[in-house]
């Protein structure tokens, strides 16, 4: 069976109405899509400034016919983020979550480092990845999102603040041959690359776009429109990745 994912990033919802009407204008795209996607992955940054307030927002903005996954950005905090937009009781420790979609493994991973923006999959969430993924049966594909990316993308801002100790996963993944791919957010721009063999995705952002360095000196394009990516994950457990902008 074909699974279809839309993936969107970096909403950074701060109760202005510009970003609260690019959000609004990507989920109206997505739930208008004549075929449904089977789920929408959201890879952080989901609040700007991590107030509840901001998470009730997304709450209202990300309510979809279809089932949403999150997992949190350096922009977000965990108590309000599991309170607000989850219903959950506030905690401090990381927020990491399985979803079994159409027969996909799909782990939303919390690689955020409460007051930094550089990010890293702790001892706790690595064991969690570990545990779950062992769990699967082998033929289970399994796809691994959290927000900050593990490769540099030739940009130094995102390289500045991306995951820390990627070689951790990197081993982990080994033991783990039915991990497809791993999906990010955090630099807001679309890119593709390899991370422990296996395809890396970086999805765009709702927000702002990353102008590259041959692109000019100001590094936030605000007026790009804001971007989606879809993945189909066929039944060869091959995935592609389509990238959108919604006008």
């Amino acid at each position: 069976m074909t699974l279809l994912l839309a993936q969107i990033s970096d909403l950074h919802l701060d109760g202005s109405e510009r970003a609260t009407r690019r959000a609004v204008q990507v989920m109206d795209h997505l739930r208008a899509l004549p075929r449904p996607v089977d789920a929408v992955l959201v890879t952080g940054d989901i609040a700007d400034h991590g107030e509840e307030a901001e998470y009730e927002e997304a709450a209202r903005i990300l309510a979809a016919p279809f089932p949403v996954l999150t997992c949190p950005g350096n922009h977000d905090a965990r108590p309000a983020y599991l309170k607000a937009l989850l219903g959950e009781e506030p905690d401090d420790g990381p927020v990491n979550r399985i979803h079994h979609i159409a027969g996909t493994a799909v782990l939303m991973c919390d690689a955020t480092v409460p007051g930094r923006d550089e990010g890293r999959l702790d001892a706790a969430t690595l064991d969690w990845i570990d545990s779950r993924l062992t769990a699967l049966p082998p033929s289970t594909p399994a796809l691994i999102a959290f927000h900050q990316p593990p490769v540099d993308l030739h940009h130094p801002l995102p390289d500045s603040c991306r995951l820390e100790e990627p070689g951790q996963l990197a081993g982990l993944l080994e033991e783990h041959p039915n991990v497809v791919a791993v999906l990010t957010g955090h630099a807001h721009t679309a890119a593709a690359s390899v991370f422990a063999g296996r395809p890396l995705i970086v999805g765009p952002a709702v927000t702002w776009t990353l102008r590259m360095p041959w692109e000019g000196d100001r590094p936030a394009d605000r007026d790009q429109p804001p971007g989606l990516a879809f993945h189909v994950l066929d039944d060869d457990h091959r995935l592609t990745t389509h990238y959108r902008v919604v006008v």
